[in-house]
């Protein structure tokens, strides 16, 4: 009986009353929702394969008789410029036998979307490879391609 008389005059006020509150959440809610409208999306942008190298981590499994033994777990490091920034990355495949592909050598154009830790880049299968980026890097004048001047 307390409880009732205490939110008697709660229920008498305009912002609580049901309409009038879902307009507001209404409102509320566009408004938390509006910058995600206008974020910018990270595109894929043109880039160039500098570099691709085939290396190999060795991991120690166990050991047997103070002999170790070891799985050999491939990876490639990949260079690949961006207008005048060449970005290096690692890619590590989920499975040993996954490879990159094979027209991904130095020279080839790749589509590159980059975020600030991460390279994601565009096979021509339409595939993506999400490579780590661990260096930054200004592009030396003479690894730019220059295009050919015909007299």
């Amino acid at each position: 009986m307390h409880v009732v008389a205490y939110l008697a005059p709660l229920a008498q006020c305009f912002i609580l009353n049901t309409p009038m509150m879902k307009w507001l959440s209404a409102f509320l809610l566009s408004i938390a929702l509006l910058p995600s409208v206008f974020s910018v999306q990270n595109t894929y942008v043109a880039g160039k394969i500098v570099n691709v190298e085939d290396k190999v981590k060795s991991t120690v499994l166990y050991y047997q008789v103070n002999t170790p033994v070891t799985r050999d777990d491939p990876y490639y490091e990949i260079a690949v410029q961006v207008k005048d920034i060449v970005y290096s990355g690692v890619y590590t495949p989920r499975h040993a036998k996954d490879l990159l592909p094979a027209e991904w050598i130095p020279g080839a154009d790749v589509k590159a979307k980059i975020d600030s830790r991460h390279m994601t880049l565009l096979t021509p299968e339409g595939n993506e490879v999400d490579v780590a980026i661990e260096k930054r890097a200004v592009a030396k004048t003479d690894s730019i391609p220059s295009p050919a001047v015909k007299p």
